[in-house]
């Protein structure tokens, strides 16, 4: 008894007062009677509870902005499925069923013993205020919870109930319990203004039971209020020992709880004032008892860990001291208080150590945990998004480059491409004009052939004949192409087949294999192309005008034609040309080459001619009489009458067979003659303008064909254009998702470390 006196004793002390733990310094002020409460152990729980809090406030913002992520990038499902969105949706409702329970987490210390062993009073010792009922046998008929509230006057909560009743006083509680006539099991709650009690602000819940002999209906109340219990006080009567019923509940909490935090209190140790002769021999046999109670039988802590919750003490004495110090009561002092106070204040230092350091790992860790595993789970989510983010902007870039250079590439092939074609055009529409020209004119000199083909009954009637010219035209004018084409349009159809195949094979490397098409699809024709040779000859021969009238081919004015050639031909032209206000032009068309006839206009003025010509030129106007006597008088004279009359029989056979043949036959030939003639001069004029027209038709067909080819390629080029433009827009979005869920996931590293500082400042004290 004295070594316990004198350590109790030394706590009073200066020397023993700096001696003392850094906590134990902290509660005890200069008359080791009162407890600051700012460096209070049970700081550790609220500055906990509030680190946590603000950890799980972090994760919960976190989270949601995760879930927002998720949707963001829901509909890309290379880098997110549908069963990661919905895991993360879930982690929502569990950080805020988290953040809910922290909020109502408090430290739970949890009152059991037999009845009247003093259960009540001890808790209205550490409250330093008489709130719970206590006295003379069973005053506590049921569970009171006794909680700290931020009002000003407390209040009751019956179970099942939100309604609140008001107390006046303490002394008026133990009449509203039993009003109510409660069950054992049911739970009552206690609001006490925590301006009044210190505890109280601490999150500090105390639960006050029935005497665990009152009911054998244990399990029923381990279930429903201790199992969230941080520690567990069992008060016992330390006039008595400890009794089965008491152990029995406590065997029962040990298989419900692993190692629960028990604290055995032997109260109305005052009584062993009475009995100093037996009071070392009484403590050292409720010590051992105790102490095999709790790690023999109960197996809940160590030798060492079991002497620091044994505690003897009179939490009657406690509680009159400490409304003595509040309301300066007469304060009665008995052999040993010292001692049983300072015991009572050893306990408090020992059970708030253990309650803040359990309460903190019992109500905190498992949360830290979950909050580790949801930040662990997130940033595996958003380790992999990253991951697949990158990779998938790999590809896209490389996509990009490859259709960037494809897009060159094309680009540069068709430039190259269109000069050779523009080349190779202009060859070939050289070539086609060259071959249609020459074509032209071997046909014009094979004329005569094509007109005497032509058969249709001629006559000279001039309704007949201009029926006669017109199919005569249309028979030239097919003859004439159905030549064309029989020389020309299989090789240059060969040709332009060959140009096309090579158009067609040259700008197909250039389009996508999904976009290529065969040669025919190509060049858009039904038929292979063939070249129109517009010759259009009743416009071209119009102007034609046959000559049918006899000539006598020996007479003079034709000899003088014949003979005067070119000269004569000049001179004409010449006259009609300084006056071109003279009447009309006769046909100039030679006539039949047997009787060598010229079409001729008697009014053409010539000055220089011979004296014969001129006479001729008289004989054959309306002089003409007077022209013909001085001829003959001239012949007769010169040449004798015989030679004339010879020369004029012969001249007059002449005329007469001539005449005689002149039939329609003989005018069909002549007309022919005079259209060949005609139609030459006039195809020679055209025949630059058909080849230039057969060319163009060739150039419009290659440069269409050049063109839709190039269409094609445009079209796919476009496409690529707008495929590249969707790549770059990926690619971007795959760097805005990948930069955020790189975010996200450094986020979801600090939290865990966040979490990692919380478990060692506070769930590892009990190792420090």
């Amino acid at each position: 008894m004295m070594d316990t006196l004198n350590r109790q004793l030394s706590l009073m002390s200066g020397d023993g007062l700096h001696n003392l733990p850094a906590p134990m310094k902290a509660y005890i002020n200069e008359k080791g009677l009162k407890i600051p409460l700012d460096n209070s152990p049970l700081q550790i729980f609220v500055k906990a509870k509030k680190k946590i809090n603000d950890i799980f406030g972090e994760i919960e913002e976190y989270v949601k902005d995760t879930v927002e992520y998720m949707h963001e990038i829901e509909k890309d499902e290379n880098i997110v499925n549908g069963d990661q969105v919905k895991e993360t949706k879930e982690f929502v409702g569990k950080v805020h069923s988290i953040r809910d329970v922290l909020c109502r987490d408090h430290m739970k210390v949890a009152f059991f013993g037999r009845t009247s062993n003093g259960k009540s009073t001890v808790i209205n010792a550490m409250l330093r205020d008489k709130i719970l009922p206590s006295g003379i046998g069973h005053t506590t008929n049921c569970f009171l919870q006794v909680e700290g509230a931020n009002t000003e006057e407390p209040y009751v909560v019956l179970e099942g109930s939100d309604d609140r009743c008001a107390i006046e006083s303490v002394g008026q509680l133990a009449h509203a319990l039993c009003k109510e006539k409660l069950s054992e099991s049911s739970l009552v709650k206690i609001f006490w203004p925590k301006s009044r009690c210190g505890l109280l602000r601490d999150d500090v819940v105390f639960v006050d039971s029935p005497g665990v002999d009152v009911t054998p209906n244990l399990d029923e109340w381990i279930d429903k209020h201790c199992l969230d219990a941080d520690v567990f006080v069992l008060v016992a009567n330390a006039e008595s020992t400890l009794m089965v019923t008491e152990k029995n509940f406590f065997h029962k909490v040990s298989t419900k709880l692993s190692k629960p935090n028990i604290f055995i209190l032997n109260n109305r140790w005052d009584a062993s004032a009475s009995e100093p002769e037996f009071f070392d021999q009484v403590r050292k046999q409720h010590q051992e008892r105790a102490l095999d109670f709790l790690v023999k039988e109960l197996k809940v802590c160590t030798q060492k860990e079991a002497d620091e919750r044994i505690f003897f003490t009179s939490a009657k004495e406690v509680l009159q001291t400490r409304m003595h110090d509040t309301k300066n009561t007469p304060l009665p002092v008995t052999d040993g208080f010292q001692t049983r106070l300072f015991e009572f204040q050893d306990f408090e230092k020992k059970f708030e150590e253990c309650i803040s350091i359990s309460a903190v790992k019992t109500k905190f860790e498992q949360h830290s945990q979950r909050g580790k595993f949801i930040a662990n789970q997130l940033r595996d989510i958003l380790e992999g998004i990253y991951n697949d983010s990158l990779r998938l902007k790999e590809e896209k870039l490389k996509q990009r480059k490859e259709l960037t250079d494809k897009i060159n590439y094309t680009e540069q092939q068709l430039m190259i491409i269109t000069q050779e074609m523009k080349k190779k055009i202009h060859n070939m529409v050289e070539d086609v004009e060259h071959r249609v020209s020459k074509a032209l004119n071997e046909e014009i000199r094979r004329l005569s052939t094509l007109v005497d083909e032509f058969n249709l009954p001629f006559h000279s009637d001039s309704l007949v004949l201009n029926v006669y010219k017109k199919e005569l035209h249309l028979h030239v004018e097919t003859g004439l192409g159905s030549n064309l084409r029989a020389r020309l349009s299989t090789a240059l159809a060969l040709n332009m087949e060959a140009s096309q195949r090579e158009m067609t094979e040259r700008m197909e490397t250039l389009i996508p294999d999904n976009r290529r098409v065969v040669n025919n699809v190509v060049v858009q024709r039904k038929q292979p192309f063939e070249i129109l040779y517009r010759l259009n000859c009743d416009n071209l021969c119009a102007d034609f005008h046959e000559d049918l009238e006899f000539r006598f081919s020996w007479g003079i004015t034709t000899l003088i034609q014949r003979y005067a050639g070119s000269g004569a031909s000049f001179l004409a032209l010449k006259t009609e040309r300084d006056d071109p206000h003279r009447g009309a032009v006769m046909p100039t068309t030679p006539t039949d080459a047997m009787d060598g006839r010229l079409a001729f206009r008697p009014s053409v003025a010539i000055d220089d001619w011979s004296l014969l010509s001129r006479l001729a030129i008289m004989g054959a106007s309306s002089q003409g009489t007077m022209g013909c006597m001085l001829v003959a008088g001239f012949l007769f004279k010169t040449i004798g009458w015989r030679v004339v009359a010879v020369t004029g029989a012969i001249y007059s056979c002449l005329y007469l067979y001539e005449r005689l043949t002149w039939t329609n036959k003989a005018k069909e030939r002549s007309f022919k003659k005079q259209y060949v003639q005609h139609a030459t001069r006039k195809l020679r004029m055209i025949v630059d303008l058909t080849s230039a027209n057969c060319s163009h038709q060739v150039q419009q067909e290659l440069s269409g064909t050049f063109a839709r080819l190039c269409h094609l390629v445009d079209e796919a080029t476009s496409e690529m254009d707008k495929q590249l433009r969707g790549l770059e827009g990926e690619v971007g979005g795959l760097e805005r998702a990948g930069g955020k869920a790189k975010v996200l996931r450094n986020k979801a590293n600090y939290l865990v470390h966040e979490l990692e500082l919380f478990e060692d400042a506070y769930l590892k004290l009990q190792h420090r």
